[in-house]
This record gives C-alpha cells, sequence and structure tokens, in this order.
C-alpha cells in the first residue's frame, strides 16, 4: 500500500476536476476560455495606464480531415484574443501560459479581475485536453522590440511548461498580446453565451473598446462610451482582523523585522508604531522581543489582543470601483429604457478585506422596443383570464468588473435582490421570486480578495457584510424607482385630464362663436385654452415625465 502513494501535482488534480474551473459542458467550457483571456488582456492594459482596446474572434475548426461544419453543429473552435496592452516579456510567456497557480495577483492585496493564477493556464490545459493543440502566443513590450511568437503546452505530472516553439516574428501591432487556444466547445447565442459575456463587459467596463468577430463572419463592436482609465488601484498590507492565528503564526517565523513592535508596525496596514506598542503591553510581551521568539500560548495571547483592540478599518485606495457616472453610462449604451440611477456604498469591511459595492438599475422599455405589434384577439375560453405583462427583472452580477453568468442562485449578489421588498417602491412581486416589470437590476462588488464559492468564480458567498452592503445598495435603488414611477402616475393622470378637456375644446370654440354672431378668430381662441389645459395639467414637465419630449430619459 505504501508503495502506491505518490504525490499529485495541481495540474493533475484540475485535469481529472476540470469542472470545479468551470468546464463542465463544451457550451460553458468556450465562454470560460473567452473570459479568462479577456480578463487577463482588460488587466494588463489598466496596470500599463493603457486604454484598452481588445478583439475576441471564434472561429470554427475542421476536425480531422473532415470539412467544415456549420456553426450551429461545430465542436470545436479557435479562440484569438488580441490586445493593446504592454506586452509580456519572452522570459515569462511560458510559465503565465502554461503553469497553475502561477501569477502575480495571489499575493497582492489590490484589486484585480485574476485571483489565482489558474485561469488562462487552465484555459490552455482544457484545450491541450480536448483537441491536443498547445496555446500560441505572441507578445511585443514596444514597438522599437521584437515581436516573439510561442507555443506551449502544460507537463501535467509536474505542471511545469513545455515550450514546443519559440522564435521572432513579423506583427503588424506596436505592442500587445495575442493568445489563441483550440478548444472542444459549443456555440449558442442567448443567455450565458460568449456574446451576453462580451454585452456585460461593455456595461461595466465603459472605457474599454470591445471588436468581437462571431463564428458566423459577422463583426460586433462595443465602443468606448468613457475615455478614461479607472484610478489604479495601490497594494496594501494585510489587516490585522483578516488573519487567522496560523497565518499570524506563520508570519512571525518569516519576518525581516529585528523586534515585535517594528513587525506589527511594518507587515500590517493601520497598525502605527503606538498602537503595536499598546498591543504589546496588552498581550504582556516585550515590544523588542524578536518576532521569531513569539510563539505558543504568548503568540496565541498577541492574537487575541489584536483582535480585541480597536484598529482602524483598512485603507480603500487599493480598490477601484466603477464609479456611478461610468455605471449609468455602461447601462444606458447597452440597454435603452425610461429610468437609470446608480449608487456606489461607501467602502465596508469583512474579515479584515475591504471591499465597495455599486447598484445601478434601468427601468422601462424604449420607444421602439415599447410599441409591439397587436396580435388579434382571440374568445378566451371559460374560466380563462387574459395574460398580463409577467416579465421579471434581470439581474446581472459582477465581481471586480468581470461579469457573472453561472450559478445565479447560489450567490450573494441574487439572494439580496430576492429578500428586497420591491413591493415597497410600487414593483410587484411575488413571494420568493424577482420583482416584475421590465427592469434591469446591475449589482457590482469591488474587493481585493472576491470570496468566491468555487475556483471557477461564478457565485459570491453569503457573508453577511456583502449581504447588508448589497441589500442597503438595492433599497436606495429602490427608493429612487418608487419616486419616479410615483410621479409617473400623477403624470399618466394629469396627461389623461388634458385630453378629456382637449375633446371638448372644439365644442366650447364653436359655441363661443355661435354667440358672437360668427365673428370670433377661433384658431386664436383655440390656442389659447389649447395653452390653458397644458399650464392646468402640468405643462411640459407631465410630457417630460411621460418621455413625450426629446429630453431622454431620467436619471443620465
Amino acid at each position: 500500500m505504501g508503495a502506491r502513494q505518490r504525490e499529485i501535482s495541481v495540474s493533475e488534480f484540475f485535469t481529472k476536476n476540470r469542472h470545479l474551473l468551470g468546464f463542465d459542458n463544451p457550451r460553458k467550457a468556450l465562454l470560460t476560455c473567452v473570459k479568462e483571456a479577456v480578463d487577463n488582456a482588460l488587466d494588463a492594459c489598466e496596470e500599463a495606464g493603457i486604454l484598452p482596446e481588445v478583439t475576441v474572434q471564434l472561429e470554427v475548426v475542421a476536425t480531422g480531415s473532415s470539412a467544415l461544419l456549420p456553426v450551429s453543429q461545430a465542436t470545436r473552435f479557435r479562440i484569438t484574443v488580441t490586445d493593446n496592452g504592454p506586452g509580456i516579456v519572452r522570459q515569462q510567456i511560458p510559465r503565465i501560459f502554461a503553469k497553475l497557480l502561477y501569477g502575480s495577483k495571489f499575493h497582492r492585496l489590490r484589486m484585480s479581475r485574476g485571483q489565482q493564477g489558474i485561469g488562462i493556464s487552465a484555459a490552455g490545459m482544457y484545450g491541450q485536453l480536448t483537441t491536443g493543440n498547445p496555446v500560441k502566443i505572441i507578445s511585443r513590450i514596444g514597438p522599437r522590440a521584437a515581436a516573439h511568437y510561442c507555443a506551449v503546452q502544460i507537463d501535467t505530472k509536474k505542471n511545469e511548461p513545455l515550450v514546443l516553439e519559440n522564435k521572432q516574428v513579423e506583427w503588424d501591432r506596436p505592442q500587445g498580446t495575442q493568445v489563441a487556444i483550440e478548444v472542444e466547445g459549443r456555440y449558442q447565442k442567448g443567455r450565458a453565451s460568449v456574446d451576453e459575456y462580451l454585452e456585460q463587459t461593455s456595461i461595466a467596463n465603459p472605457h474599454v473598446r470591445l471588436i468581437y468577430r462571431t463564428p458566423e463572419g459577422e463583426t460586433k463592436e462595443y465602443p468606448r462610451a468613457y475615455y478614461e482609465l479607472p484610478p489604479s488601484p495601490k497594494e496594501i498590507k494585510p489587516h490585522p482582523y483578516g488573519i487567522e492565528f496560523g497565518m499570524l503564526l506563520k508570519m512571525l517565523q518569516d519576518a525581516k523585522s529585528q523586534t515585535l513592535s517594528s513587525f506589527l508596525s511594518s507587515d500590517f496596514c493601520r497598525l502605527t508604531p503606538a498602537l503595536a506598542n499598546e498591543i504589546c503591553k496588552a498581550a504582556k510581551v516585550s515590544p523588542k522581543a524578536k518576532p521569531r521568539d513569539v510563539r505558543g500560548a504568548l503568540a496565541e495571547t498577541l492574537y487575541q489582543t489584536i483582535q480585541a483592540t480597536k484598529i482602524m478599518a483598512p485603507p480603500t485606495n487599493c480598490l477601484s470601483p466603477i464609479g456611478e457616472p461610468a455605471i449609468l453610462s455602461g447601462l444606458y449604451k447597452q440597454i435603452k429604457g425610461e429610468f437609470y440611477t446608480a449608487v456606489s456604498r461607501p467602502p465596508s469591511v469583512y474579515r479584515g478585506n475591504p471591499f465597495i459595492i455599486e447598484a445601478g438599475l434601468a427601468f422601462g422599455k424604449a420607444p421602439d422596443s415599447a410599441t409591439k405589434p397587436e396580435k388579434p384577439v382571440q374568445p378566451l375560453a371559460e374560466g380563462e383570464q387574459e395574460e398580463g405583462d409577467s416579465e421579471l427583472a434581470r439581474v446581472i452580477r459582477y465581481a471586480n468588473r468581470v461579469p457573472l453568468l453561472y450559478q445565479q442562485s447560489s450567490c450573494a449578489t441574487f439572494k439580496a435582490v430576492l429578500t428586497t421588498t420591491w413591493r415597497n417602491y410600487g414593483i410587484a412581486q411575488s413571494r420568493g421570486a424577482l420583482p416584475a416589470g421590465p427592469m434591469v437590476i446591475f449589482v457590482h462588488i469591488a474587493s481585493v480578495w472576491v470570496p468566491f464559492t468555487s475556483e471557477s468564480k461564478e457565485a459570491i458567498a453569503e457573508y453577511d457584510e456583502i449581504h447588508k452592503e448589497i441589500s442597503l445598495a438595492l433599497r436606495e435603488c429602490g427608493r429612487r424607482l418608487g419616486l419616479f414611477l410615483r410621479r409617473r402616475e400623477r403624470a399618466a393622470s394629469e396627461y389623461r385630464r388634458r385630453n378629456i378637456f382637449e375633446l371638448y375644446i372644439e365644442e366650447v370654440v364653436e359655441a363661443c362663436n355661435r354667440l358672437k354672431g360668427g365673428k370670433l378668430p377661433t384658431e386664436k381662441l383655440k390656442a389659447q385654452l389649447h395653452k390653458i389645459a397644458s399650464s392646468r395639467t402640468g405643462g411640459i414637465k407631465t410630457d417630460e415625465t411621460l418621455g413625450k419630449t426629446s429630453a431622454g430619459p431620467e436619471g443620465l
């Protein structure tokens, strides 16, 4: 039995358990590969201070010697994602694209789309498993540098990259990176598709220009709606409330500081030297003790003292929220409605990690989409009732600007939407269901470490602090929507009154003209009566509220 024991590499584990990374089925696998490549491209551009321009191309690939299948029947695709980012130095290319759990973001406490160093290398591993082909990368770090081409695969037994080809090539771009992966997949439009992912990405990232070439040969462009880069997040030290006892022991053993006091003030954020001395005094340990000598019961006392001490919340310059103007801009660009609003909550903390919740709401249908062709009236059967508009609200969820398209029901965001009492704001809602009506609810969490429920990063864990902040943001959006709906209802009532007045204006003018013996200027009197009817029923404000002027939707 002992002879059969052997070490398992992380690549081997995820090869057998690829569903944990989001490769459950061919359709979802195609989306996951596109998502990981686009996320990396956007992170690289923003970190280098470049306004991102990303091209995504999906092509059908023939299997073996058979001819190309139609898109709906195709089972193999080539995904090519090109960006205008800073490029990657040649030595790092193999490890970034062909080594799991290798990256720059895991140990840094700053907001970024990627977290674990798994995404793009896992996409390459899935391509290798299903098609046997390597990941092909072209990268250039500047106009004067050469463009490098690499074809890499993962040695799954060792979790190490295998470089199959490495050469300099001609490339028409001055800088950037291009990644091409051949995978087994299935392309289908609609919910939770590549198309929806890119559309939602453009909503939360209005500063990005996205070009998407579909497998059918169509080119869709999502133009840039916001010409400012989001503020660059700064890296912070861990907060004392965010570490467990075992982590503190490890940090004490690895500390480079000579004294315990300097270790506490230099390795944690929000701990000043004076506060560090106070903690040491309360824990009855010398501030000048060597960190490595603090262990056992003494270390446990120190940990308990830290947790009991009142320490300021961590700084929030490590976060880069979207911002209310950018949320409104993104929502309006992709969703046409009558009312828009956005809310950014003040920063909050869970387990010592700072986070910000942002919510947005688009309500109603644009005038062009609101007019539907009338269906022919059919007699109803006995006991049958006429169906009303039973459309449910659509929830779009984001974590660090990345759309979450799967596992909606197990996500803290979705649960917060369900538990919000939308009836208080004039929206119909059945018990335990989404609110009814033409409405899109947008929720974004920005955090240095998003608590996902699994490695596939599809749903946010149900922390009380996160649920509370999402609920507060949604309630504020609901209050604003409720005000708009009540105002619109009053305006509709005034407009109906105006229509009734206008029905009788002709009769009144004719009667007055008869009384004057036909000598009355009827057109002038008619205009005056119309003006009085309009002013008594709210005038231009009524028309604006009902969207009958060119003022545009409310809230923008």
